[in-house]
């Protein structure tokens, strides 16, 4: 099974930037999207962004558009999130994953079938 492991998460205030990676373990052949979600405190994972691993199509939440930029490098099998003007409310767990298949929607967390252990994002005002 792929292994998916996070980095770049930390400490930011408000307006800041920061750059999460997801690295892949295997070899992406059998990649058909890649994806990030998040949890804050009380709250159920929601979806931030996808992105297909042919990198002709890109999907982002409304609440990040046009601040967050999901990008892949397939030859180093990673896929990356900019995060740029973040504000307190996009604290919290970001989880990378990786679907191998055609399922539907990129939003639809159940259509990933590997998940990386989350990175912590936290955003003081």
């Amino acid at each position: 099974q792929v292994q998916l492991v996070e980095s770049g998460g930390g400490l930011v205030q408000a307006g800041g930037t920061l750059r999460l990676s997801c690295a892949a373990s295997d070899r992406t052949f059998s990649t058909n999207a890649m994806g990030w979600f998040r949890q804050a405190p009380g709250k159920e994972r929601e979806f931030v962004a996808a992105i297909s691993w042919s990198g002709a199509r890109a999907l982002y939440a409304d609440s990040v558009k046009g601040r967050f930029t999901i990008s892949s490098d397939n030859a180093k099998n990673t896929v990356y999130l900019q995060m740029n003007t973040l504000k307190p409310e996009d604290t919290a767990v970001y989880y990378c994953a990786r679907r191998s298949r055609p399922t539907g929607s990129l939003d639809r967390a159940g259509g990933y079938d590997s998940w990386g252990q989350g990175t912590q994002v936290t955003v003081s005002a």
